[in-house]
């Protein structure tokens, strides 16, 4: 079931994304050659604390982390250690969740390490792209859909792959709610959107086919034949002044 957010909520989501959007900021400026995942997840921590809310991600599902750090092949779910070093040339995808007063709000972004090879670039481009196309069809009459048409046909018309397995979702007094919002299929399908809705779009790309593969941690998905992939997301709300990017400043 769709659960529709009140202008209360609403307010309430909007503070905790400027939080976040702020948190993952400031950790993409510690993203460097050399740099550990485990100290960019301690930061993410503090930061998180110190403005009065809640890591999202941390003890959720048993997830031992606050952030998920995903390094090149690594498409999501990624556990930050102290022990893993970026080197230059890698892309590292950051996913961020934070809980406040009642309601979550979630995004990632995709940062280079360094100067990246042109194939790296053009596909953190491409899925930053369908983020925003997403975004674009969320409106008022729309259908669910055409969201997801939308992210899929900007990265597949690129010649990319879209991660098929993992989807969007609706976000709010919980981290995942209904609806699941696919990243690939035909326009004109599914519920319509309505004023309350409350959407976390997150396209995932690759740049080869195949399947994914969750990795012995029992967390960390991988593509097949080791191929980058990226990462973006925004927790959106759809008003009756159309759609708001809750955590806009991010990504």
């Amino acid at each position: 079931m769709i659960v529709l957010k009140t202008a209360t909520e609403i307010d309430i989501l909007r503070a905790n994304g400027a939080i976040l959007a702020s948190v993952l900021n400031r950790v993409c400026e510690e993203v460097s050659v050399g740099q550990n995942t485990g100290e960019l997840d301690r930061l993410a921590e503090r930061l998180i604390r110190e403005s009065g809310s809640e890591a999202a991600f941390r003890g959720m599902y048993g997830f031992p982390a606050t952030i998920c750090t995903s390094i090149n092949e690594e498409i999501v779910h990624g556990i930050p250690s102290l022990k893993r070093q970026l080197k230059k040339g890698d892309i590292l995808s950051i996913d961020i969740g934070l809980y406040r007063s009642g309601m979550y709000v979630d995004m990632a972004t995709t940062v280079p390490v360094g100067e990246v090879d042109e194939k790296a670039a053009k596909l953190m481009q491409v899925t930053k792209e369908a983020l925003w196309r997403g975004i674009g069809m969320v409106n008022i009459g729309n259908r669910l859909a055409d969201v997801s048409h939308a992210i899929g046909s900007c990265i597949e018309d690129a010649g990319l792959y879209v991660v098929r397995e993992y989807t969007g979702h609706g976000i709010g007094r919980d981290l995942h709610e209904d609806p699941q919002i696919l990243n690939y299929g035909e326009s004109g399908q599914g519920p319509r959107l309505q004023i309350g809705m409350v959407l976390a779009l997150e396209p995932m790309a690759k740049t080869v086919p195949g399947t994914v593969e969750v990795l012995a941690d029992s967390w960390t998905v991988v593509t097949d034949q080791g191929a980058l992939a990226a990462h973006f997301e925004h927790t959106v709300a759809l008003t009756k002044n159309g759609v708001e990017v809750l955590t806009r400043g991010g990504v």
